[in-house]
């Protein structure tokens, strides 16, 4: 059956991507977010999801392209005098392969202890600009956070078809992309975590826009798919450093459209606590047609 999982990254990074997770949660669709622990607003984006029971709050783990949550003399080879990971992806996925280990694991432990600090129930967890699909990384993070209550994870594969249906082809370098989500799908399945079968998102990146998504509704394939965001309630200045072609208010408009609830109507919208609690043998009620355990 299909169900789908409306999410928004980067809660945290700003107070305009902070408003408009709460907008688009109280008036749309949206039904979770994803928390940069050590983002300049994660205070404020705290503070709302604690007024909002209602919104599923994960973790975004920031390893490239953002604030660290430890001190910079705690993991000198991985950030700047600042505390910054820089942007070089490539570079960075090779030094996180050859390694600076003690001081990965240690980062990543330090922003799974700092949402736990939050008193927020981990909904799920994910990496920024996916760099949980870094082996490596993926080993780590999927065994801290099974300590810290872990049951989910985004897999950032996207499927071609239904995308092409909507008028997009999909290149070489997406369809390796999703080949290689593979790998964390089955890392992940085999820590017992949930995952989705489908993710929208990256192909669209920072343009997922109310024609695109009432396009997406007619094609969506079946099993879960989270489609995630990135929306803002205005362009800030983070926003325009870090995102200078995305189209953040586009992106909340099309949360808050009328015209793509209604094409999203007949889809179950869902959560991945939901998804878990699904799955987990103590919501199974017995039945006196039920089979006795075995022992």
């Amino acid at each position: 059956m299909r169900r789908v999982i409306f999410s928004a990254d980067d809660f945290g990074l700003s107070p305009a991507v902070n408003e408009a997770v709460e907008q688009a949660h109280r008036e749309g669709l949206l039904g979770a977010a994803s928390l940069m622990v050590a983002g300049p607003a994660a205070a404020d984006a705290v503070r709302r999801a604690r007024a909002l029971p209602g919104l599923h709050v994960g973790l975004h783990l920031v390893l490239v392209e953002g604030n660290a949550a430890l001190p910079p003399a705690a993991i000198p080879d991985l950030v700047d005098a600042s505390g910054w990971f820089g942007s070089d992806q490539v570079r960075r996925g090779f030094a996180y392969a050859l390694g600076a280990r003690r001081q990965l694991e240690a980062e990543i432990e330090a922003q799974f202890a700092a949402f736990a600090a939050t008193g927020l129930a981990l909904d799920h967890a994910n990496a920024h600009k996916h760099m949980h699909l870094h082996p490596v990384v993926a080993a780590l993070m999927i065994r801290i956070g099974r300590r810290y209550g872990l049951r989910a994870l985004r897999i950032p594969a996207e499927p071609a078809a239904p995308l092409a249906a909507c008028g997009t082809r999909v290149g070489l370098g997406a369809r390796a992309l999703a080949a290689w989500s593979r790998v964390l799908r089955a890392q992940a399945r085999r820590a017992g975590l949930v995952v989705n079968d489908h993710a929208f998102g990256i192909a669209w990146s920072g343009h997922m826009t109310a024609p695109r998504l009432a396009a997406l509704a007619r094609h969506l394939p079946e099993g879960l798919s989270e489609l995630y965001f990135h929306p803002a309630s205005r362009r800030d200045a983070d926003l325009a450093r870090l995102m200078p072609d995305y189209e953040p208010e586009a992106e909340l408009a099309a949360l808050l459209d009328p015209a793509v609830t209604a094409a999203f109507a007949a889809i179950p919208r869902t959560s991945y606590g939901a998804e878990a609690d699904a799955l987990s043998p103590a919501t199974i009620t017995p039945t006196s047609a039920s089979c006795p355990p075995t022992p």
